[in-house]
């Protein structure tokens, strides 16, 4: 539905390109790399899969670092991937999905 545009409103964030790109070399081990100048924060994986949901968290992941994420007990074909992060540059949490 569209609105008129208050100007006392707070705007919302400036567009943030996502900082993680995936190294899919391996289907059971893709690999997720932080490919920004800053680091990700309270960084948390969730799987969906038909075995059911699985979380792990990474904790602070570096510019450049890389972990493997390990699918070796769920049907790849049917993979979804959530990572959720915070960004120390404005606090706000992030959320980005893929599928392998």
């Amino acid at each position: 539905m569209l609105r008129p545009i208050d100007p006392s409103e707070t705007p919302p964030p400036v567009a943030y390109r996502v900082p993680w790109f995936v190294r899919r070399t391996d289907p059971r081990h893709p690999v997720l790399v932080n490919g920004s100048a800053e680091s990700a924060d309270f960084v948390r994986v969730f799987r969906d899969d038909r075995s059911g949901e699985r979380t792990q968290l990474w904790g602070q992941v570096l510019p450049s670092e890389d972990i493997e994420l390990c699918l070796c007990a769920a049907e790849v074909d049917d993979v979804v991937v959530t990572i959720a992060w915070f960004r120390p540059a404005d606090g706000l949490e992030y959320v980005w999905r893929f599928v392998v």
